[in-house]
């Protein structure tokens, strides 16, 4: 995404917008994944959206290398072959007009159009039992998954600026049909057979319409999941989504780091006042050497307004907002700073009220030997 139309965006970021990677740390799609996985401990829908995304890639890779080669070959009307590549010239020159008219929102019918279009001339239907057997025993999604958990450990800046780019990279020289149908079928037994490793809870008429898409009907289209995508797309901005802009673009802190924050604050709160209560019923002299409260004071009261606000003033002044317990992220997100930056300010000015108001308090009581 460009920095212009960074700048132009006045406001908070979109669900669509983060799943797209058209919004920069920390409420780019990294943080929210790790938002999904770490604190709302349901990953399995966001999941689905990355795989369905990551299969609309290996279509449109496919069709590009599709249109090279049809346009290289020789035309004979007698032949099937011919025949199958003058049908999906047809295709494309109406993929071509829809995109003039259309624009890129219609990609995916578009692509789905070619793609039954040429299983259509070529015969193929169903599902071959050596995808359904490669499916099974592949470790392409356990890798797929390996490389999204990397990408959540790897932290600083530069790569967290690079995780804007796709989350698996394609090679589009090496993209077969077999790999489209292998993807599809993935997808379907990881998340829409009973007893799936990540099953959805979705409408059955999503659900079998899927299954017999893909197992009867042989379709690996990406058209096939679009229910099934807007219903999670659905769930995501009605349940997850609210809560993430809230912890990542009103606060810098997850629970852990702030709840940090406030086992330290209630411990330096507690010598504070210890220590004041001392120094009064000892009359301690020189009544200056109080002034020394001001230190555990500003601890306590920094690290409970942090817990409470879940935002560390100071880590916003340097530019940052935590990922991970004690990992962090740059903000560059220009809305999400100028929002962070304003909030860290009065969480601050708080402190500092309340820091003097318990000095002078203490500092004004007379001591009274007991």
């Amino acid at each position: 995404m460009s920095s212009i139309s960074t700048r132009r965006r006045q406001r908070l970021p979109t669900l669509f917008e983060v799943l797209n990677r058209r919004t920069l740390a920390p409420v780019d799609l990294l943080a929210f994944y790790v938002f999904m996985r770490d604190q709302q401990r349901s990953v399995d829908y966001l999941d689905f959206w990355l795989d369905v995304a990551q299969h609309m890639s290996l279509c449109r890779h496919y069709v590009r290398q599709l249109r090279r080669s049809i346009l290289v070959e020789t035309p004979d009307l007698d032949k099937a072959s011919s025949q199958r590549s003058s049908a999906l010239m047809e295709v494309f020159k109406l993929q071509q007009h829809s995109e003039v008219e259309n624009g890129p929102e219609q990609e995916s019918k578009r692509v789905s159009m070619i793609l039954r279009t040429e299983s259509n001339a070529s015969g193929s239907k169903g599902i071959p039992q050596t995808i359904t057997s490669a499916v099974l025993s592949s470790p392409s999604r356990q890798k797929h998954y390996a490389e999204l958990e990397n990408m959540a450990e790897r932290l600083d800046d530069d790569d967290i600026q690079a995780a804007d780019g796709p989350l698996v990279p394609v090679d589009s020289s090496t993209v077969t049909r077999a790999h489209i149908r292998e993807s599809a079928y993935r997808i379907m037994v990881t998340y829409f057979i009973s007893g799936a490793e990540c099953e959805l809870v979705l409408p059955m008429t999503v659900i079998r319409g899927i299954t017999t898409a893909i197992e009867v009907d042989g379709r690996d289209d990406p058209e096939v999941f679009d229910e099934a995508r807007d219903y999670v797309f659905q769930a995501l901005e009605r349940e997850a989504f609210p809560a993430f802009l809230t912890s990542r673009a009103l606060g810098n802190l997850i629970p852990g780091g702030a709840f940090l924050r406030l086992v330290v604050g209630l411990i330096a709160l507690f010598a504070a006042f210890w220590v004041a209560f001392i120094l009064i019923f000892l009359d301690w002299q020189p009544k200056t050497t109080r002034l020394w409260l001001i230190l555990p004071f500003s601890i306590g009261i920094y690290g409970c307004l942090s817990h409470q606000y879940d935002l560390d003033p100071l880590i916003v002044f340097a530019g940052y907002s935590e990922l991970t317990f004690m990992k962090f992220m740059g903000i560059h997100e220009p809305y999400v700073k100028s929002l962070l930056l304003r909030r860290a300010v009065w969480v601050l000015c708080l402190i500092i009220v309340m820091v003097t108001g318990l000095c002078v308090l203490f500092g004004l009581v007379p001591g009274k030997r007991l």
